[in-house]
């Protein structure tokens, strides 16, 4: 499968340290050794391979994602001119949908504007809608990042920016009552809301799951909990991609997401100075995890598709480990999350460390499901 969504490291660095960062506290440190920013050469390159890449492949439509770091750290002008290069490039047979993902703390009604000229959408990250809920979010002196958070959230709720509010990524904390983050964030009032699972591994366990076989699923119940608050509304306020894309994946439709079923991911990462990677989480898994050794100055996005990492990402049920293959919930689980599934000495061929609680989430929906379709 080509590549359709193109995640471009505008910055390496960030204006926040945020403690659970798999970017900067985790296993890999090549963060260090890039660019700061991706210079203008670099991203002209960029510009060109995607385009070669769309003409290639006939895509009708990619996502470009601005990412980091923190992308805000570079001017939003050369940001809106890098996705009116890679438009021009891509034609006018392509659609290119393009965003920022923002910790927000630098987002400000003149950025924003100048983002909304050149149809550049914003994601929100943050990890509840209260101070509370964002305590690991600090700045490089530990001061709290909420509220300048709260500000951007407020700024992009605005009706004159709606249009511009893609919505928000928040990590899963289990210190957080889900009921009150949940409440929280629809307080925020955000189009969508995408809950993550803290990255971690077998080798290297996520927060409060320190016998992931173990009978306990907190991150399971912590969903299942916030699924009942949005599944039980009288109305449907705001769109959750995990329990959206697991209830169509249970009624035998397509869903595309890194966290559940068999689509082939489709999405590349590049560096700042040109390098293409793999997707970012692997970088929680050991030092040069998400590296391909190749850089859209010498290599085509169709090189990067062909090396072995990429191409197990893609390869649906011939990389999951036998016990996947075996299980009643494959075709909605699909192993989890590539990156959760690592343990050294082992690679990727495992269960997801999250196994019991994506079991006991889709069998919780699936129940659901179920008794809402029965007369």
């Amino acid at each position: 499968m080509p590549f359709q969504q193109f995640v471009v490291k505008v910055n390496s660095r960030c204006n926040l340290a945020c403690r659970y960062c798999y970017m900067y506290f985790a296993a890999d440190t090549g963060w260090r050794r890039q660019p700061v920013t991706a210079d203008a050469v670099t991203l002209r390159q960029i510009a060109h391979r995607i385009g070669e890449h769309v003409t290639a492949h006939g895509l009708r439509a990619l996502s470009l994602v601005l990412h980091g770091g923190e992308p805000l750290l570079t001017d939003p002008a050369v940001l809106g001119a890098f996705a009116a290069d890679v438009r021009d490039r891509a034609g006018d047979g392509c659609s290119v949908r393009a965003a920022v993902q923002t910790n927000g703390v630098l987002l400000t009604e003149d950025k924003l504007a100048v983002l909304a000229e050149h149809g550049i959408t914003v994601g929100l990250s943050l990890d509840g809608g209260l101070a509370a809920h964002n305590h690991q979010r600090v700045d490089h002196a530990g001061r709290p990042a909420w509220p300048a958070i709260r500000r951007a959230a407020r700024l992009l709720a605005e009706d004159r920016h709606r249009g511009s509010f893609n919505g928000v990524l928040s990590v899963i904390d289990l210190a957080t009552d889900p009921a009150e983050a949940y409440a929280s964030l629809l307080a925020l009032d955000p189009p969508a809301i995408d809950f993550l699972l803290p990255h971690g591994n077998w080798s290297r366990p996520p927060p409060g799951l320190p016998a992931p076989a173990a009978a306990p699923t907190p991150y399971g119940d912590w969903l299942c909990a916030v699924f009942d608050q949005w599944w039980g509304a009288d109305r449907r306020r705001v769109r959750v991609r995990l329990f959206q894309e697991c209830l169509a994946l249970l009624l035998g439709l397509p869903a595309a997401t890194e966290a559940l079923g068999l689509q082939p991911f489709t999405a590349v990462v590049i560096e700042t100075d040109g390098g293409i990677e793999q997707v970012d989480s692997l970088k929680s898994a050991y030092e040069g995890a998400a590296a391909t050794g190749l850089n859209v100055f010498d290599h085509s996005f169709d090189q990067a598709l062909d090396h072995p990492g990429v191409a197990a990402r893609q390869a649906g049920t011939a990389a999951l480990a036998d016990a996947c293959l075996s299980c009643p919930l494959l075709k909605v689980c699909g192993g989890g999350h590539y990156a959760h599934r690592y343990r050294a000495g082992h690679g990727f061929r495992n269960p997801s460390v999250y196994c019991a609680d994506l079991s006991r989430l889709i069998r919780h929906i699936a129940d659901a499901l179920h008794r809402a379709a029965t007369p």
